[in-house]
């Protein structure tokens, strides 16, 4: 979600919320009576058949399908466990920095999973829905209850990695896909590159219009540009480059391409026969 940079935007979200509900709502996960014993390592373990089982390859996830799995091993049970494990597991509690973050992105990208579930599986983030979804409704996440909002914002893009922005997905369309697999601490700084370099693979994320001299870029880059540049590179054109084959103009302008808040859900493509 695009990040709050000045006091009317934050009257503005909190005129919204209001809107929509007046107050904020803590999600709560149903409890199992064994669930003390499971570790945050099992935990994820499940959390990783899910991926394995429930996402495609274009990163949608069969949300219904996963729903209606009642299997212990790989179905909602499984995601309710490491959702549970998050709420438990502490943020300042791991070996390495690196463990921390793959920490934080396996746990926002279930977390929002989960979200889109718990919220009925709506069609779309757009509109009034984004602000229930990022703002209002709220997660125990290292003890504390915290929104997708305030965890992207207040704690994971503190770390000041800009690649993190590719590997947290929000269930969205236009959001970097979500990986059938997790990241890991040790091969955090590679997964990373791989997530990056495969974002702006892709035309929706990176188009280069010769005749227009424009470079157009996914909005995540226009959400976060500080994140990008001149923190980490002189203009937004110059980060990208690092990850991409061709020669990209330095001299060209720069454009976003709307954001597509559609929930990336494979009963969509299906229904229509693909993308």
């Amino acid at each position: 979600m695009k990040p709050v940079s000045n006091p009317l935007s934050l009257v503005v979200i909190a005129f919204a919320a209001l809107l929509v509900g007046g107050c904020t709502t803590l999600v709560q996960v149903p409890d199992e009576t064994n669930s003390a014993s499971v570790t945050r390592v099992e935990a994820e373990a499940g959390y990783a058949r899910v991926l394995e089982q429930h996402v495609n390859e274009r990163g949608e996830v069969a949300f219904e399908a996963l729903r209606d799995d009642r299997s212990n091993a790989s179905g909602l049970s499984a995601l309710e466990r490491y959702v549970r494990a998050i709420g438990l597991a502490p943020l300042d509690g791991f070996a390495s920095s690196d463990a921390r973050l793959a920490h934080m992105i396996n746990a926002y990208n279930a977390l929002s999973m989960y979200n889109v579930i718990a919220s009925g599986i709506p069609e779309t983030h757009a509109g009034l829905a984004k602000v229930r979804f990022f703002v209002t409704r709220r997660f125990l996440i290292g003890g504390k209850p915290l929104s997708l909002y305030a965890f992207e914002n207040d704690i994971i893009r503190k770390v000041d990695e800009p690649r993190a922005h590719f590997a947290l997905n929000c269930s969205a369309v236009s959001c970097p896909i979500l990986p059938k697999r997790i990241f890991t601490a040790s091969g955090l700084n590679e997964e990373l590159d791989r997530e990056t370099r495969a974002f702006f693979a892709r035309p929706e994320n990176l188009r280069v219009d010769d005749t227009a001299r424009t470079i157009f870029f996914n909005e995540i880059l226009s959400f976060y540009t500080e994140d990008f540049a001149p923190r980490h590179a002189p203009t937004l054109i110059d980060y990208a480059a690092r990850y991409v084959s061709r020669d990209l103009p330095r001299d060209y302008a720069t454009a976003f391409t709307p954001y597509d808040w559609t929930i990336a859900n494979q009963r969509r493509t299906q229904s229509s026969g693909g993308r």
